[in-house]
């Protein structure tokens, strides 16, 4: 199953304090939850915990300087591509010194200069003794690395290196892992909300070995879905026959094989969401008379009699009420007309057209190139992208439009 921290990029930075070997259980829990982890250490944290339990517990490299001055074809460990590739940083422990540091701008070693850089969320976790923490030059660090939106986790109450007993001592692990989930789930822009996207084809029986089907594979669909999981709705996902599988806390798949079996589902659940995607290729048409036997092969031509199948999306736009509803076009010819027909005529408040006639677009790939065009039939179009990152588009879009 997967968590909040699946697929994401984790960039930990630890720092010169008794509580660096606490790293180890960080970086060990976050890789439990499904995140790709990164280190970069300070120099002086390396007395306190060795490169190489984080290296082994992280399955990657460990920087804690720009280049190696002991291997002369060292490459250069770019902080700006570190502080790109993060989609959190979390500084844990994090110094007094460092942190002074951070709200003044130095930037005299790899983490400071990747903290720079960065423009992903940044964490910090304090550790340090109780009359830092409390200085008023600590205290005034605090609120400054806050004004410049960074988020502070707060250090518990405990017994300190110094034998002291109060506030200063760095979170948990598990505490840290719990604030940043959280703090993340509660900025999304979709918590709370409720996602119906239908994926995939469906299969129209012929006879119990033949069936009228089209070549989607749902992964656009599939996409869709985990990106609303991600932005922290409630997904339920129809999902027509396909050879992808997903599993995600909050996604709900729900297989089906034919449109009417789509169709049963949508009217069950429609009522109840916030947002629905109709992404699924809907058959058509089906066989008027389906055989329960298989039909044997004749020397003569063979016809099949064909009958409309219930349109599921003229059907959601035409009991629409508050739900904010998503088609899907696929065009030959005249693409944007006919998009902006669709729109109008079942009711949508936004349209993804994409065509045939463009090179990686439509079924069966990863890519995808689609135009959006929104109730006011305003038209955004977009390069060639992977099915994510057309997923990520279109919910942008979902979300400007709402809070319109």
């Amino acid at each position: 199953m997967s968590s909040i921290f699946s697929g994401k990029k984790l960039l930990i930075g630890v720092t010169a304090g008794i509580a660096a070997y606490k790293a180890a259980s960080l970086v060990r829990l976050f890789i439990k939850s499904g995140a790709e982890v990164k280190v970069i250490m300070t120099p002086a944290a390396k007395d306190f915990v060795t490169p190489l339990t984080l290296s082994t517990l992280s399955k990657n490299a460990v920087h804690s300087s720009f280049y190696d001055d002991e291997d002369e074809n060292a490459i250069w460990n770019n902080h700006v591509e570190l502080g790109l590739w993060a989609d959190v940083l979390i500084i844990a422990p994090a110094t007094a010194n460092t942190l002074a540091k951070m709200s003044n701008g130095t930037c005299d070693n790899l983490l400071l200069a990747t903290y720079l850089s960065a423009k992903c969320p940044v964490y910090f976790a304090p550790a340090m003794d109780l009359d830092m923490y409390i200085h008023p030059s600590t205290t005034e660090t605090f609120r400054k690395l806050q004004s410049f939106g960074n988020i502070m986790i707060p250090a518990a109450s405990g017994e300190l290196a110094s034998g002291l007993v109060g506030q200063g001592r760095m979170a948990e692990p598990a505490d840290i892992v719990d604030y940043v989930q959280n703090d993340i789930l509660g900025k999304l822009p979709l918590k709370g909300q409720k996602v119906l996207i239908t994926a995939g084809p469906t299969y129209e029986a012929i006879d119990p070995v033949r069936f009228i089907g089209n070549h989607s594979s749902g992964r656009m669909g599939i996409e869709l879905a985990k990106m609303a999981a991600n932005l922290g709705a409630q997904v339920t996902l129809v999902l027509g026959p396909s050879a992808l599988t997903i599993t995600h806390n909050s996604i709900h798949v729900i297989p089906v094989v034919s449109a009417s079996d789509m169709y049963k589902e949508v009217v069950a659940l429609y009522a109840d969401c916030d947002i629905a995607i109709a992404a699924a290729a809907v058959a058509d048409y089906r066989p008027v008379i389906v055989s329960d036997q298989k039909i044997k092969k004749a020397d003569s031509g063979f016809s099949i009699e064909l009958e409309r199948t219930t349109d599921i999306l003229n059907w959601m736009g035409s009991v629409k009420k508050d739900q904010f509803l998503v088609g899907f076009a696929l065009e030959t010819e005249n693409e944007e007309e006919n998009a902006k027909k669709k729109l109008k005529n079942k009711n949508l408040d936004l349209i993804v057209l994409n065509s045939l006639n463009d090179k990686g677009a439509g079924f069966k790939g990863q890519t995808n190139k689609v135009s959006l065009i929104n109730h006011k039939f305003e038209i955004k179009a977009f390069q060639l992208k992977d099915k994510a990152e057309v997923a990520r588009d279109i919910f942008n879009e979902i979300n400007q439009l709402r809070n319109v």
